[in-house]
C-alpha cells in the first residue's frame, strides 16, 4: 500500500474502498496530524460500523476501518479532521480530533463467559479460540475476556501506521482508552498496542541482534496440529495432535516453527497458529 493525495492506495494488490463520510471537519492545521489513535468499533461487523460512521445522525467518523473480513475502508482523507476522539486529553493537550488520525478496527470488544461460550454485548457467541484473557491497562475496567484481533488486522494496522509515520511525521500512537480513560476502553488488552509502539518507534534496526518479534500466545487454527520434539517435519510427536482452538504459550520461533507449551512442550508449524 501507499498514500496518494491523502488516501490509501492498495496498488491493485489490496482492495481499499473509498466511502466518504459526511462527518468530518476542515483540513488539519499546519504540522498536524502528529498522532494516531487506535480504536475498536464495538460493532457487529465492519459493514455495519462503516454505515454508522457515514450516517450524519451519528456525528462520528474515523479515517479508516479495518475489517475482520480483510476489508479496508477509508472514510475521511488523512489531511482532514475526523470525529473519532471526542472529549479527550493526554500529555497536556485536549480535543484529539484536531491532532490525530483515527483507525477503527472491527472488533466487538469485551466478552462475557457463559458456559463454554463467550458472549458479546449484542449476544454474539464466540469460541474459546476467539477469546483473549487479559487485564485492561485502566484498573477500573474489570472485564477479563476480549475478542481477539485477527493477525491480518494487526499486521494491516502496523503497515498503515508505518505509511502515516513516513507521510506525516507521526510522533505518537495512542489508544482511545488512554486519551479518554473515564469513558472509553478500546482497543483493549487484546490489541498489542505497547508492542506496536515499541516496534515502530523504538526498534534499533541497526542492531546485530534484533529483538524477537514472535507473539507470546496463540491459538491452533488447523482441525488438528501435530506437536513434535523438534522443528522438523519428520520429528516424532510428543503427544496426540492438538485440536482446533487449543490455546498455546509460544516460547520461541525457528525456521517457520513455534516452540510452545500446551500442557506439554514441543514444536508446531507456525502457519497453523494464529498469534
Amino acid at each position: 500500500m501507499k498514500i496518494v493525495n491523502s488516501k490509501l492506495d492498495g496498488e491493485s494488490i489490496i482492495n481499499v474502498e473509498q466511502k466518504p463520510s459526511p462527518n468530518h471537519g476542515s483540513s488539519f492545521k499546519a504540522n498536524f496530524p502528529d498522532t494516531i489513535i487506535i480504536h475498536y468499533t464495538a460493532g457487529r461487523n465492519a459493514k455495519e460500523s462503516v454505515s454508522t460512521l457515514c450516517n450524519p445522525a451519528h456525528q462520528a467518523s474515523a479515517h479508516v476501518v479495518i475489517g475482520r473480513d480483510n476489508s479496508i475502508t477509508q472514510l475521511v482523507n488523512f489531511n482532514t479532521v475526523a470525529w473519532h476522539a471526542g472529549q479527550s486529553s493526554y500529555g497536556g493537550r485536549d480535543g484529539f480530533n484536531q491532532y490525530s488520525i483515527g483507525i477503527e478496527i472491527d472488533n466487538c470488544g469485551y466478552l462475557i463467559k457463559q458456559g463454554d461460550d463467550f458472549l458479546s454485548w449484542f449476544g454474539g457467541a464466540y469460541r474459546l479460540s476467539d477469546a483473549f484473557e487479559g487485564k485492561h491497562r485502566n484498573p477500573q475496567v474489570k472485564y477479563e475476556y476480549w475478542l481477539r484481533y485477527t493477525r491480518w488486522q494487526i499486521q494491516t494496522v502496523e503497515e498503515i501506521c508505518r505509511l502515516l509515520i513516513a507521510e506525516y511525521g507521526i510522533k505518537c500512537i495512542l489508544g482511545h482508552e488512554e486519551i479518554a480513560p473515564s469513558r472509553k476502553i478500546d482497543p483493549g488488552p487484546a490489541f498489542p498496542l505497547d508492542k506496536l509502539r515499541d516496534k515502530l518507534f523504538n526498534s534499533d534496526r541497526s542492531s546485530d541482534a534484533p529483538a524477537e518479534q514472535f507473539p507470546k500466545s496463540g491459538v491452533v487454527t488447523a482441525s488438528s496440529l501435530n506437536i513434535r520434539v523438534d522443528a522438523i517435519i519428520n520429528a516424532s510427536r510428543v503427544a496426540t495432535p492438538l485440536p482446533n482452538g487449543t490455546v498455546l504459550t509460544i516460547l520461541s520461533e525457528k525456521d517457520g516453527w513455534y516452540s510452545v507449551d500446551a500442557g506439554v512442550k514441543g514444536w508446531v508449524k507456525k502457519e497453523f497458529v494464529d498469534g
